[in-house]
């Protein structure tokens, strides 16, 4: 267990997002929404890259140290939603429509965890948190990119 110091309750509430991840309905949903909103403010191409590497890079290391506290991958535990999240937005088409479908893709992906990624959930530490999350991410990403080819 975590020594409940300064670092490992700074380190809870990045991993919580503060408030959201302590909301009581749906909080990686809600995580989920806020990225996507965040996603539709004018960022540059790169920004939004960078962006998402911080959040599975810095995720994982708070993650690692909220888990210590909170349990493995607990369900207010939301860093992960974000990083998630964030990369299947790298391929959506901008607009409240992309951002609606990569949304959906990646919150079904991460609720319903097809094989392989309920499998990547029993991982342990931080990188264990974000790794079902990344993946699904990566899963959202490709079934977008595939739709924008198909159209």
């Amino acid at each position: 267990m975590a020594r409940p110091g300064r670092l490992t309750r700074a380190a809870t509430a990045a991993a919580t997002l503060g408030p959201i991840g302590y909301w009581p309905w749906g909080p990686g949903t809600v995580a989920s929404a806020i990225t996507a909103a965040l996603w539709m403010l004018p960022w540059p191409g790169w920004a939004w890259s960078t962006v998402v590497a911080g959040s599975i890079v810095a995720g994982a290391a708070v993650a690692d140290r909220a888990e210590a506290v909170l349990g493995h991958d607990d369900g207010r535990i939301v860093i992960d939603e974000v990083a998630g999240m964030g990369i299947a937005l790298l391929a959506a088409p901008r607009g409240w429509v992309g951002a609606g479908v990569a949304f959906a893709l990646f919150r079904f992906l991460d609720i319903a965890k097809p094989p392989p990624l309920g499998r990547l959930q029993a991982v342990r530490g931080g990188w264990g948190v974000m790794l079902d999350d990344v993946v699904a991410g990566l899963v959202g990403a490709a079934l977008l990119t595939l739709g924008r080819w198909a159209l």
